[in-house]
């Protein structure tokens, strides 16, 4: 599938949601990173801007990439509502064709699922490749199907936080697991409709 295919597909999706005045952070980022020491972020699939514009709260310098322009669009928009737009840098990516410059202290990647075709491991790898010695990978992925989801087939698999960190092969000796597990938690919906849900996180370290 050609990059304007999956640019025009994810532009629909975006443009069919009300953009948010201050959208929200994810719960997971929230809550796993909330006492790291601010430094440079990368924000892989960064979707209505919320982790991005709470990262750059906390002081983080901000790397925010998303295949749709009109992701991209808005949370340029919101980072200059916000008075955020000097912590904060958008921009659009096929990560199947490109990956950000840089070395970052965090890469964040939260549901970064697609029903169109993406290699996630090597995207993922991408990412562990491009920390900074002590750095963190965070992939927080669906673990159960939320009733408003747009993938609602009922034989989906959602693999476990330790299969995700097999199918990088991340050498032992520079990068270790620090967390792998399924979390539970109530969620709110984009209609407001709320359901229990499971998360499967990741936390991956660069150690050297």
């Amino acid at each position: 599938m050609s990059t304007t295919d999956v640019v025009e597909f994810w532009n629909g999706v975006y443009a069919a949601r009300p953009a948010a005045t201050d959208p929200r952070p994810n719960v997971c980022l929230t809550d796993r990173v909330i006492d790291l020491p601010p430094g440079d972020v990368l924000d892989l699939g960064c979707g209505g801007g919320g982790d991005a514009l709470w990262l750059a709260r906390l002081g983080w310098r901000v790397t925010a990439v998303d295949v749709s322009s009109v992701a991209v669009e808005r949370l340029r928009g919101a980072a200059l509502a916000h008075g955020l737009a000097d912590r904060i840098t958008a921009q659009q990516h096929d990560l199947r064709r490109s990956f950000p410059d840089g070395t970052f202290d965090l890469v964040c990647a939260h549901y970064l699922h697609t029903p169109l075709d993406l290699d996630r491991a090597v995207v993922l790898r991408a990412a562990a490749h491009s920390l900074r010695p002590g750095g963190r990978l965070l992939v927080v992925d669906h673990g159960s199907t939320a009733p408003w989801s747009w993938a609602q087939d009922p034989d989906v698999r959602y693999p476990a936080p330790q299969e995700v960190a097999a199918d990088l092969a991340l050498a032992p000796e520079t990068w270790a697991v620090e967390t792998a597990d399924a979390p539970t938690r109530t969620a709110t919906g984009p209609d407001g409709r709320t359901a229990e849900v499971t998360d499967h996180v990741l936390i991956i370290r660069r150690t050297v």
